[in-house]
Protein backbone atom coordinates (compact mmCIF):
# COMPACT_ATOMS: atom_id res chain seq x y z
CA UNK A 1 0.00 0.00 0.00
CA UNK A 2 1.26 3.39 -0.82
CA UNK A 3 -0.18 4.63 2.77
CA UNK A 4 -0.37 3.14 5.74
CA UNK A 5 -2.73 5.82 7.48
CA UNK A 6 -5.17 7.49 6.78
CA UNK A 7 -6.68 9.87 8.65
CA UNK A 8 -10.24 11.29 7.55
CA UNK A 9 -12.43 14.68 8.22
CA UNK A 10 -15.91 14.20 8.83
CA UNK A 11 -18.00 17.05 8.27
CA UNK A 12 -18.61 17.55 4.26
CA UNK A 13 -16.18 14.90 3.56
CA UNK A 14 -17.93 11.39 5.03
CA UNK A 15 -21.12 13.67 6.76
CA UNK A 16 -24.21 15.54 4.66
CA UNK A 17 -23.26 18.63 7.20
CA UNK A 18 -25.39 20.78 5.19
CA UNK A 19 -28.49 18.96 5.84
CA UNK A 20 -27.75 18.06 9.35
CA UNK A 21 -27.15 21.73 9.74
CA UNK A 22 -30.45 23.36 7.97
CA UNK A 23 -32.36 20.25 10.57
CA UNK A 24 -30.25 21.45 13.31
CA UNK A 25 -31.01 25.11 12.71
CA UNK A 26 -35.37 24.09 12.65
CA UNK A 27 -34.97 22.32 15.73
CA UNK A 28 -33.01 25.45 17.34
CA UNK A 29 -35.42 27.95 16.04
CA UNK A 30 -38.74 26.00 17.08
CA UNK A 31 -37.66 25.86 20.84
CA UNK A 32 -37.82 29.27 21.11
CA UNK A 33 -40.78 29.77 19.44
CA UNK A 34 -39.10 31.72 15.80
CA UNK A 35 -40.06 31.53 12.82
CA UNK A 36 -36.92 29.52 11.11
CA UNK A 37 -38.48 31.05 7.26
CA UNK A 38 -35.51 32.71 5.20
CA UNK A 39 -33.65 33.05 8.34
CA UNK A 40 -31.18 30.43 7.46
CA UNK A 41 -29.22 31.73 4.84
CA UNK A 42 -28.18 35.03 7.80
CA UNK A 43 -27.20 31.89 10.12
CA UNK A 44 -25.08 30.00 8.04
CA UNK A 45 -22.64 32.71 6.69
CA UNK A 46 -22.55 33.83 10.87
CA UNK A 47 -21.19 29.78 11.08
CA UNK A 48 -18.90 29.81 8.24
CA UNK A 49 -17.48 33.19 9.34
CA UNK A 50 -16.86 31.67 13.13
CA UNK A 51 -15.08 28.65 12.09
CA UNK A 52 -13.16 30.38 9.76
CA UNK A 53 -11.96 32.25 12.69
CA UNK A 54 -11.72 29.00 14.42
CA UNK A 55 -9.24 27.95 11.22
CA UNK A 56 -7.38 31.40 11.91
CA UNK A 57 -6.88 30.12 15.67
CA UNK A 58 -8.60 32.98 16.68
CA UNK A 59 -11.40 31.04 18.29
CA UNK A 60 -11.81 28.06 19.79
CA UNK A 61 -14.53 25.56 18.44
CA UNK A 62 -16.73 25.76 21.87
CA UNK A 63 -16.66 29.48 21.71
CA UNK A 64 -18.92 28.70 18.33
CA UNK A 65 -21.32 26.39 20.50
CA UNK A 66 -23.29 30.29 21.43
CA UNK A 67 -21.59 32.88 19.73
CA UNK A 68 -23.59 31.55 16.22
CA UNK A 69 -26.86 32.10 18.21
CA UNK A 70 -25.67 34.95 19.75
CA UNK A 71 -24.81 37.10 16.38
CA UNK A 72 -28.29 36.16 15.25
CA UNK A 73 -29.89 37.60 17.56
CA UNK A 74 -28.40 40.18 17.43
CA UNK A 75 -28.58 40.51 13.44
CA UNK A 76 -32.19 39.89 13.44
CA UNK A 77 -33.66 41.30 16.74
CA UNK A 78 -34.96 38.19 17.72
CA UNK A 79 -34.85 38.52 21.57
CA UNK A 80 -34.79 34.87 22.19
CA UNK A 81 -32.42 32.88 24.50
CA UNK A 82 -29.50 32.25 22.31
CA UNK A 83 -28.39 29.19 25.07
CA UNK A 84 -31.66 27.80 24.62
CA UNK A 85 -31.16 27.80 20.71
CA UNK A 86 -27.79 26.24 21.15
CA UNK A 87 -28.70 23.33 23.05
CA UNK A 88 -31.31 22.63 21.33
CA UNK A 89 -29.02 22.82 17.34
CA UNK A 90 -26.46 20.86 19.32
CA UNK A 91 -28.97 18.40 19.82
CA UNK A 92 -29.93 18.22 16.45
CA UNK A 93 -26.72 18.25 14.99
CA UNK A 94 -25.81 14.94 16.89
CA UNK A 95 -29.44 13.60 15.30
CA UNK A 96 -29.75 14.52 11.87
CA UNK A 97 -27.27 14.12 8.98
CA UNK A 98 -26.10 11.00 7.13
CA UNK A 99 -23.49 9.66 5.56
CA UNK A 100 -23.16 10.54 1.77
CA UNK A 101 -24.06 7.62 -0.43
CA UNK A 102 -21.41 5.36 -1.09
CA UNK A 103 -19.07 6.97 2.30
CA UNK A 104 -20.05 3.46 4.64
CA UNK A 105 -18.72 1.04 1.49
CA UNK A 106 -15.69 3.04 1.34
CA UNK A 107 -14.78 2.96 4.49
CA UNK A 108 -15.61 -0.90 4.70
CA UNK A 109 -12.84 -1.14 2.03
CA UNK A 110 -10.56 1.34 3.29
CA UNK A 111 -10.77 -0.29 6.52
CA UNK A 112 -8.99 -3.62 4.85
CA UNK A 113 -6.35 -1.82 3.44
CA UNK A 114 -4.88 0.85 6.23
CA UNK A 115 -5.38 1.98 9.68
CA UNK A 116 -8.08 5.10 9.66
CA UNK A 117 -8.08 7.83 11.90
CA UNK A 118 -10.62 10.32 11.86
CA UNK A 119 -9.87 13.99 13.13
CA UNK A 120 -12.40 16.80 12.92
CA UNK A 121 -12.84 20.32 13.91
CA UNK A 122 -15.67 19.92 15.94
CA UNK A 123 -18.07 19.78 19.38
CA UNK A 124 -17.45 17.06 21.24
CA UNK A 125 -20.98 16.13 22.29
CA UNK A 126 -21.81 16.64 18.92
CA UNK A 127 -19.53 14.18 16.91
CA UNK A 128 -19.59 11.75 19.33
CA UNK A 129 -23.51 11.21 18.84
CA UNK A 130 -22.67 11.41 15.43
CA UNK A 131 -20.17 8.79 15.30
CA UNK A 132 -22.36 6.76 17.37
CA UNK A 133 -25.82 7.35 15.81
CA UNK A 134 -23.94 6.05 12.63
CA UNK A 135 -21.95 3.05 13.29
CA UNK A 136 -18.86 4.04 12.49
CA UNK A 137 -16.42 3.98 15.47
CA UNK A 138 -15.17 0.97 14.71
CA UNK A 139 -13.88 1.96 11.74
CA UNK A 140 -11.09 4.42 13.53
CA UNK A 141 -7.98 3.44 15.25
CA UNK A 142 -8.05 6.94 16.78
CA UNK A 143 -10.66 9.72 17.05
CA UNK A 144 -9.23 13.00 17.66
CA UNK A 145 -12.23 16.07 18.02
CA UNK A 146 -10.64 19.38 18.22
CA UNK A 147 -12.53 20.45 21.45
CA UNK A 148 -11.80 17.47 23.30
CA UNK A 149 -8.20 18.42 22.85
CA UNK A 150 -7.80 21.63 22.68
CA UNK A 151 -6.77 22.41 19.18
CA UNK A 152 -7.84 22.13 16.31
CA UNK A 153 -6.88 22.09 12.20
CA UNK A 154 -5.18 23.56 10.25
CA UNK A 155 -2.61 23.84 13.72
CA UNK A 156 -0.15 21.35 13.80
CA UNK A 157 -0.96 20.27 17.76
CA UNK A 158 -4.28 17.78 16.93
CA UNK A 159 -2.27 16.05 14.32
CA UNK A 160 0.44 15.36 16.89
CA UNK A 161 -2.47 14.12 18.99
CA UNK A 162 -3.77 11.83 16.21
CA UNK A 163 -0.60 10.70 15.45
CA UNK A 164 0.38 9.44 18.97
CA UNK A 165 -2.86 7.65 19.16
CA UNK A 166 -2.21 5.85 16.11
CA UNK A 167 1.50 4.56 17.86
CA UNK A 168 3.91 7.32 16.36
CA UNK A 169 3.88 5.90 12.68
CA UNK A 170 6.02 7.07 10.26
CA UNK A 171 4.55 10.08 8.29
CA UNK A 172 5.07 9.96 4.68
CA UNK A 173 2.96 6.87 4.59
CA UNK A 174 -0.17 8.76 6.20
CA UNK A 175 -2.43 11.05 4.03
CA UNK A 176 -5.44 13.43 5.24
CA UNK A 177 -8.48 13.31 3.73
CA UNK A 178 -11.07 16.21 3.41
CA UNK A 179 -12.97 19.05 1.75
CA UNK A 180 -11.80 21.93 3.44
CA UNK A 181 -8.51 23.67 1.93
CA UNK A 182 -8.16 25.81 5.04
CA UNK A 183 -8.36 23.03 7.38
CA UNK A 184 -7.71 19.94 5.96
CA UNK A 185 -5.37 20.23 3.20
CA UNK A 186 -3.19 23.03 5.13
CA UNK A 187 -3.75 21.21 8.21
CA UNK A 188 -2.26 17.96 6.37
CA UNK A 189 0.45 20.21 4.64
CA UNK A 190 1.53 21.89 8.25
CA UNK A 191 2.19 18.51 9.71
CA UNK A 192 4.01 17.09 6.68
CA UNK A 193 2.01 14.63 5.58
CA UNK A 194 0.37 14.00 2.43
CA UNK A 195 -3.19 15.24 1.53
CA UNK A 196 -5.96 14.01 -0.88
CA UNK A 197 -8.61 16.97 -1.39
CA UNK A 198 -11.81 15.94 -1.44
CA UNK A 199 -14.12 18.41 -4.32
CA UNK A 200 -17.03 16.90 -5.64
CA UNK A 201 -18.07 20.28 -6.92
CA UNK A 202 -14.95 20.95 -8.73
CA UNK A 203 -13.96 23.96 -6.88
CA UNK A 204 -10.76 25.98 -8.18
CA UNK A 205 -7.80 24.26 -6.66
CA UNK A 206 -5.45 26.88 -4.73
CA UNK A 207 -2.20 27.76 -4.78
CA UNK A 208 -1.75 28.30 -1.16
CA UNK A 209 -2.32 25.09 0.23
CA UNK A 210 -1.83 22.64 -2.84
CA UNK A 211 -3.06 18.68 -2.15
CA UNK A 212 -1.13 16.04 -2.85
CA UNK A 213 -4.43 14.40 -4.56
CA UNK A 214 -7.35 15.53 -5.97
CA UNK A 215 -10.96 13.52 -5.73
CA UNK A 216 -14.35 14.12 -7.00
CA UNK A 217 -15.73 10.94 -5.54
CA UNK A 218 -15.02 9.16 -2.24
CA UNK A 219 -14.47 5.54 -4.07
CA UNK A 220 -11.77 7.00 -6.17
CA UNK A 221 -9.58 7.85 -2.86
CA UNK A 222 -9.03 3.56 -2.99
CA UNK A 223 -6.87 3.27 -5.85
CA UNK A 224 -4.80 6.61 -4.35
CA UNK A 225 -4.35 5.03 -1.11
CA UNK A 226 -3.38 1.40 -2.58
CA UNK A 227 -0.64 2.75 -5.03
CA UNK A 228 -2.23 2.26 -8.39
Amino acid sequence: MRYQHVLLDLDHTLLDTDTSLQMAFGDAMSAVGADPTGVYPTFNDINEALWRRVEAQELTPPRVHVARFVELNEQLGLGVDPQRMADAFAQGMGEHGELYPGAREMLDKLAGMATLALITNGLSGIQRARIERLGIHDHFAAITISAEVGAAKPGTEIFDVAFEALGGPDKSGALMVGDNLGSDIAGGNNAGIDTCWYNPSGKPASAKHPASHTISSLEALLPIVAGQ
